[in-house]
């Protein structure tokens, strides 16, 4: 039984050796611990259906679990079932951390990404506040430009009216 097709064969051949009906199947998962609607326990069961595709974990095991008793070890068993059962029993517990090992690491990293944006907030709080400190130091920069080119401009005219009222004096 090395992939899903393999797996599926094999277990319509416990159904048909054991004679069982959906709902002995059913009642066995429920004693197990495992839930599958008859709609989708039929599929499985139903002709050609080791050529479709069942998600392993959600369909196919529970059901190999109930029929084939996959996952308890016996002292009837043969050597290589049980290591067969004890290697399987391992790989379940590996896949299982490892999906922890996954949903931790999506909930750092969703940790991690909250920090980011909140410093990239505070970054540009700071950086918003710098551009309207420097905003206001142009403007005043130009008032006081303004300012000082009337003075100036004020000035040459008077003094251009000096220069004028002497000049009309020397003739």
């Amino acid at each position: 039984m090395t992939n899903t097709s393999d797996v599926i064969l094999r277990l319509k051949e416990v159904r048909s050796e054991k004679n069982l009906s959906y709902g002995d199947i059913l009642d066995l998962m429920e004693k197990n611990g495992d839930y599958l609607s008859k709609s989708t326990l039929s599929r499985v069961f139903q002709d050609g259906s080791e050529n479709l595709s069942f998600r392993y974990e959600e369909t196919i095991r529970p059901i190999a679990k109930a029929l084939l008793d996959i996952e308890t070890i016996e002292e009837d068993d043969n050597l290589n079932v049980q290591t067969m059962k004890a290697l399987l029993k391992y790989k379940i517990q590996r896949i299982e951390e490892l999906e922890a090992q996954i949903e931790q690491m999506r909930a750092s990293f969703d940790h991690e990404r909250v920090k980011i944006h909140e410093r990239n907030d505070r970054e540009r709080e700071q950086l918003n506040k710098q551009i309207e400190f420097l905003h206001d130091q142009i403007l005043m920069k130009d008032q006081r430009f303004d300012t000082l080119l009337e003075s100036t401009l004020s000035k040459d005219l008077r003094y251009e009216e000096l220069l004028a009222l002497i000049m009309e004096k020397k003739k």
